[in-house]
């Protein structure tokens, strides 16, 4: 029952955390198109951008991010982990989830200070690195199996491909 009861909390951390990621992301874009406007507006939206960008950081992010490790790390000790290559990969795809939580916090620290380290559009973009990283964490910890998850994540990748092709120009700010 405790194992049961410590996976539920851990997927409940899971969701927030992606949630707080997609979101803040979000956030981000709004801050950097609100630099395009004029005084006072500019002000007045960044000042907001900043505060809902903080707010939702050490409200819920960052708890979720240490929610989700603690159950996770909980978890392991029911797991053999050397005899489960699916969980090398959802390792592998959780380093590069902390690197990702990591650089949002960078970037949103940046533009609490007023600068701008992306455009809008790559902003756009590397919003869609959450939704990779959580295809690939996903099947790997459902399927438990390696190359399940390479083909969601093969399948993401070349969706992520075709939707950057065919909105390009929008990408690169023409209509």
């Amino acid at each position: 029952m405790t194992y049961l009861v410590i996976k539920a909390v851990h997927v409940i951390g899971l969701v927030c955390w992606f949630a707080g990621l997609f979101y803040i992301v979000r956030l981000f874009i709004y801050h950097t198109e609100a630099h395009d406007e004029q005084r006072p507006k500019r002000d007045i939206l960044t000042a907001q951008f900043t505060l809902m960008a903080r707010r939702l950081w050490l409200g819920i992010t960052v708890p979720a991010m240490l929610l989700t490790t603690a159950t996770g790390a909980w978890l392991l000790t029911y797991q053999p982990i050397a005899q489960s290559p699916w969980l090398h990969l959802k390792f592998a795809l959780l380093a590069l989830l902390f690197a990702y939580h990591f650089h949002c916090g960078w970037i949103g620290q940046r533009l609490a200070r007023g600068a701008r380290p992306f455009t809008s559009a790559q902003l756009r973009a590397y919003n869609e690195v959450a939704t990779f990283l959580l295809v690939g964490i996903v099947f790997a910890a459902v399927s438990k199996t390696v190359s399940t998850a390479l083909w969601a994540l093969t399948g993401c990748a070349l969706l992520f491909v075709v939707l950057v092709i065919f909105f390009r120009k929008k990408l690169q700010g023409k209509p």
